[in-house]
């Protein structure tokens, strides 16, 4: 019987498992680098051991101090949670060999599904359908293909090729994505298949040679081969569910599986499907697995671990979950990572945080709350957002409605993308596969109208006047910049999505708004002040009484609205002095590190022409010249880290200089 269990991993992550073991009396043990000290995995685990380390990223990955930290906590077992360790044969070897138990499938199990070029030839022999796949780029010769990362997942290494001049570099980028996310960098090569959609079943299996398939998941809307949004079971014939929980069965039982699993597949328009690999893990989308058969997958996990039989009767899938991952980046830049302090988290009407639901709901499983820090060292995703309902329109309808009021302040998330995305007519329609996002640009719009951010800088202006009204000594019954000369407004400068907007209003002796205007000479609508405090405005907008919501830090403002929310920072009416940045200055839109520096000063570069590599949270990101010119700085040399802000690259203008 495991006793005190310590899961080597973190975030939200670590407290999923940390939550079912509170429910079977199992002791938790936290594992965390210096960066996480503060994280709430840390908080939640009855014994929490510090990872030392140079680097945060690398902490969590060493297999040394994982046992030490098992001996010194005295855990009994370890469940690697769902990320790289899961699927590492050594890690798992040398938990059995230190004599604790291993919440997971054999090391050698692992180590066949690992190599996915090996795990393709063993499985075509048990029958499962395979793509065609190469390892010579000199052998391809049909487009497009995807080049792949032998080792890993989450979408590390994958490029889709379309012609062959575009090969040898996306087998080159591959490479470097995939030894740096995985510590190997062998890719190989597999044919594309055009509207595709990515569909997996979920196996168990326990010591007796028991494999079942509990469900299937759809998870085809992704961005850069990563799943957004999960959801089972998959909309498909039932002929195909049957043909697809055969062959993930068969898959398993070819290795003997044992524990949770994930056998993947690619499902073309016609009805045909291809195996894409095993995960020999938990994954991160299992939550709407559990919400439609009321099964504790984690609970299971460690039931098998014990050497344990699976229950005879497991439970049938009903209803439909949807889960969205809730990602600190922003989807319209390229899907730049965002970092920084989340002031607010909040999401109406969850009724369970990484447990089951009693009936239609929403589940939350998150790894931040109100005030964490989200850093550059990890993977983007903050949270996961579930809904349960009695059929697939309720559950993306609820899902939708409360991400949509979330109140997530401080660090730019996904969250417009996915309300749009779920909203969408063609997902309503399940007109879905990988290229989803592709295809639909207007996903990338943002909830609130550009008509509507004037409004919303006018709550956020009336808000401010409202909170430094409440804090005066003097004159406290007077109206925020009430004048006796009516000629002269208040006049409030913000800096929002759109750059600069500036706010003239004017209240009279009563409180009421006598006058407003965005912009000299804009305003085009009709508005009028009900209520004003430092949290709330109310205002009449053409005949509709709307409200929102306004929390203050410092000079940032967050505005929540029915039409959608906005970030806005208040401007000081008398400005410091700065240091001025040379013209044509490309900054670091986050901290991170350069990988690669394409070009040399005095080269004359184009418009879009890649000058350096930055990687931030795993991923790498390419830096391209805004305009036609000239490099003349390049201040951070390959391998050099930079903070926020830093200058990246000077491009003196060609055309200015002629």
């Amino acid at each position: 019987m495991i006793s005190r269990l310590l899961v080597a991993n973190r975030g939200e992550i670590a407290r999923r498992v940390f939550a079912t073991c509170r429910a079977l009396g199992v002791e938790t043990v936290a594992v965390h680098s210096d960066a996480d000290a503060d994280a709430p995995f840390v908080a939640e685990a009855d014994h929490a051991v510090r990872l030392p380390g140079d680097t945060p990223t690398e902490t969590y990955l060493r297999v040394d101090l994982i046992l030490e930290a098992a001996r010194r906590s005295g855990a009994d077992a370890v469940h690697p949670g769902y990320g790289f360790l899961a699927e590492n044969a050594e890690f798992a070897a040398a938990v059995t060999d230190a004599g604790l138990t291993w919440v997971g499938p054999p090391a050698k199990v692992i180590a066949a599904m690992g190599d996915k070029l090996a795990a393709k030839t063993l499985l075509a022999e048990a029958g499962v359908p395979m793509l065609p796949s190469w390892t010579d780029t000199a052998d391809v010769t049909d487009f497009p293909v995807l080049v792949k990362a032998s080792a890993g997942g989450g979408g590390r290494g994958m490029r889709i090729v379309r012609d062959a001049d575009g090969l040898a570099e996306a087998v080159a980028s591959a490479g470097r994505e995939a030894a740096a996310a995985f510590g190997d960098g062998t890719v190989f090569i597999e044919r594309y298949v055009e509207r595709g959609r990515h569909v997996e079943v979920q196996i168990f299996g326990d010591a007796a040679g028991r494999v079942v398939a509990l469900g299937d998941r759809e998870c085809s809307i992704q961005r850069r081969h990563q799943k957004i949004v999960e959801e089972a079971p998959a909309v498909v014939p039932e002929s195909v569910r049957t043909a697809l929980h055969e062959a993930a069965v068969a898959a398993g039982r070819a290795v003997d599986y044992l524990g949770a699993g994930t056998v993947e597949f690619l499902l073309a328009p016609g009805g045909e499907f291809f195996f894409l690999e095993m995960n020999t893990r938990l994954q991160v989308e299992h939550p709407v697995t559990e919400l439609c058969t009321g099964l504790d997958l984690v609970g299971l996990q460690l039931l098998v671990a014990e050497g344990q039989p699976l229950p005879a009767t497991l439970g049938a899938s009903t209803g439909h979950a949807i889960e969205v991952r809730l990602c600190a980046e922003d989807a319209s830049a390229g899907w730049r990572p965002a970092a920084g302090t989340l002031h607010r988290f909040a999401v109406p009407q969850v009724a369970a945080e990484f447990g089951g639901l009693s009936g239609p709901g929403l589940r939350l499983d998150s790894g931040v709350v109100a005030g964490s820090v989200v850093g550059v060292h990890y993977d983007s995703m903050v949270a996961k957002l579930v809904a349960w309902g009695r059929t697939r329109t309720e559950a993306s309808r609820l899902l939708a409605g409360a991400l949509a009021r979330a109140e997530l302040h401080g660090v730019t998330t996904n969250r417009d993308l996915l309300v749009r995305v779920l909203r969408s007519p063609a997902f309503a329609a399940v007109e879905i596969d990988t290229g989803f996002l592709d295809r639909h640009s207007e996903v990338f719009a943002p909830l609130l109208p550009a008509g509507q951010l004037p409004v919303v800088a006018l709550a956020a202006a009336l808000a401010s006047a409202a909170g430094r009204r409440a804090e005066a000594q003097v004159l406290a019954g007077l109206p925020s910049g009430w004048r006796n000369v009516p000629a002269v407004p208040q006049v409030t400068r913000f800096t929002g999505p759109d750059g600069e907007i500036e706010v003239r209003y004017r209240l009279d002796r009563t409180g009421a708004l006598a006058e407003w205007s965005p912009d000299p000479g804009s305003a085009d609508l009709t508005v009028a002040l009900v209520e004003a405090t430092p949290g709330r405005v109310v205002l009449d907008v053409d005949g509709v009484r709307r409200a929102y919501r306004v929390h203050r830090v410092g000079s940032e403002v967050f505005v929540d609205g029915p039409d959608g929310a906005a970030s806005l920072t208040e401007l000081p009416r008398l400005p410091l002095p700065t240091a001025e940045l040379a013209a044509g200055s490309l900054l670091a839109p986050l901290p991170g590190a350069v990988t690669r520096v394409h070009v040399e000063v005095g080269q004359r570069v184009s418009a879009g022409e890649p000058l350096l590599t930055l990687e931030a949270m795993k991923l790498e990101h390419p830096v391209v010249a805004p305009i036609d010119g000239v490099v003349a700085e390049l201040p951070v040399p390959a391998g050099g880290q930079v903070r926020t802000g830093a200058v990246l690259a000077v491009i003196d203008n060609a055309e200015e200089n002629s």
